[in-house]
């Protein structure tokens, strides 16, 4: 029987195999692609982990550096209690949402070459267009930062994406979380550079990216009631 190419019929039956076939082409290819798309979030991640303590690290050796420097890895609930859990494999995304006295809270201890030991706490926020995370890593007293690793989703270029420069980060190094017994965290003031200094807050102000407001009060929420606070149980009971 000859098939009427020009029928409507036939565009159908065309149009829906070729769908089909495509749909199943791209479903294999991410089959195939998605080993190797989970061991570059992997990687990626412990990458992230060291530089908050100033470990530089390549994708070819930070597995290996990964598992010389951190000594211990911890899930603790928001009452400061060890938990059962892998801190590694902790979905922040799913913890940022979750009901307070059900979060998974993921921390990682760090032995570093001159003997001395950080804590590092990943963090998880919301910026102005998408999510913002990053990892805060303390002194052995629990309330002095040491360094910080931010990154976004899809902020603003020149603006609000500045949180993952060197030049913003590094503003994090010798902040205190308490005062006294109080945690109080950071504040983002908002001016741009020198606005904490001129607030009179050297020991937990930074300074707010310019024409970045939003992005640096969502980061801000992070480190404070959004995020960090979930710790405050544990760094209180381990505060010197």
């Amino acid at each position: 029987m000859k098939i009427n190419t020009n029928s409507n019929l036939y565009t159908f039956i065309y149009a829906s195999v070729m769908v089909i076939l495509v749909a199943a082409g791209l479903a294999f290819t991410a089959y195939k692609l998605q080993p190797a798309q989970d061991k570059n979030v992997r990687v990626e991640k412990m990458q992230n982990i060291l530089q908050s303590v100033g470990i530089e690290s390549t994708v070819d050796n930070a597995e290996e550096l990964f598992g010389k420097y951190v000594i211990k890895q911890i899930v603790v609930n928001t009452k400061g209690e060890e938990i059962k859990g892998s801190a590694f494999d902790v979905n922040l995304k799913q913890q940022f949402k979750a009901k307070d006295e059900e979060k998974q809270l993921p921390m990682y201890f760090v032995k570093l070459d001159d003997g001395s030991t950080k804590t590092i706490i990943p963090l998880t926020g919301k910026g102005l267009w998408g999510p913002i995370w990053g990892y805060l890593s303390l002194n052995d007293d629990f309330n002095t930062i040491y360094g910080a690793v931010f990154d976004h989703k899809g902020e603003t270029p020149g603006l609000g994406a500045e949180i993952n420069k060197d030049s913003f980060e590094d503003q994090l190094n010798g902040k205190k979380l308490f005062e006294g017994t109080e945690l109080v965290s950071i504040t983002a003031h908002k001016g741009g550079k020198g606005s904490a200094l001129k607030a009179g807050d050297t020991q937990h102000g930074i300074d707010a990216i310019s024409g970045g407001t939003i992005t640096s009060k969502g980061l801000e929420k992070m480190l404070k009631e959004e995020w960090l606070f979930a710790y405050k149980a544990f760094l209180s009971k381990n505060l010197k």
